[in-house]
């Protein structure tokens, strides 16, 4: 799976860009936000990439930021929010007012993006709320949820606590003391046994 491109931006559109890796031109769908982040036409730049497969098309996504992809793959896990509707809610709120509006049940911020009606941002907000705490952004707003800075890892050990029966507030607060306690740069295992005995205590 490519999960990173480095190279040159070689074109850009409305909602992708072609980046240049050492004479192969990569099409990557992405957000405004992104786009705007990736500087000119012929300077270097980094893409943080997803890639869907469906049964008729291939796509790469692109984003500026790892923080962003991971956003853009909870999102898209909500039932009715696509690639295009993902795309276009992280281009009307930034990852951290993203985590906000999920914290605070904001549906009404989420309903801003392109294509997002208010059934669907409602939608959104219950099913991310409790999630809102473990990833990457801007401060979560209620609920006592505490943030817990780093992205993947994070998000993966909250979701193993929550296979093992913990709630997901209870999950992603003990997660969030397990990274301040381990660093940033735990990796998934031990922050799965941390969080583990401060969910437990």
């Amino acid at each position: 799976m490519i999960a990173k491109l480095n190279g040159r931006l070689d074109e850009t559109g409305e909602d992708w860009a072609i980046v240049d890796v050492q004479g192969v031109g990569y099409l990557v769908h992405c957000s405004a936000r992104t786009l705007a982040a990736l500087g000119n036409v012929g300077e270097a730049c980094t893409v943080h990439t997803d890639l869907q497969v469906s049964e008729n098309d291939m796509r790469l996504l692109g984003f500026a930021m790892s923080a962003e992809r991971d956003w853009f793959r909870l999102l898209t896990q909500v039932q009715g929010v696509g690639s295009k509707v993902g795309l276009a809610i992280l281009s009307a709120l930034s990852t951290g007012e993203l985590r906000d509006a999920c914290a605070a049940g904001d549906a009404a911020s989420v309903a801003r993006a392109n294509g997002v009606g208010p059934k669907l941002a409602g939608r959104i907000v219950n099913e991310l709320k409790d999630k809102a705490g473990a990833l990457p952004g801007g401060t979560a707003s209620s609920g006592g949820v505490a943030s817990a800075p780093k992205g993947g890892a994070s998000a993966d050990a909250v979701s193993a606590l929550e296979n093992l029966g913990f709630k997901p507030a209870v999950a992603a607060q003990a997660v969030a003391r397990a990274v301040e306690e381990l660093g940033e740069a735990a990796g998934e295992g031990d922050l799965i046994r941390v969080a583990l005995k401060k969910a437990a205590g």
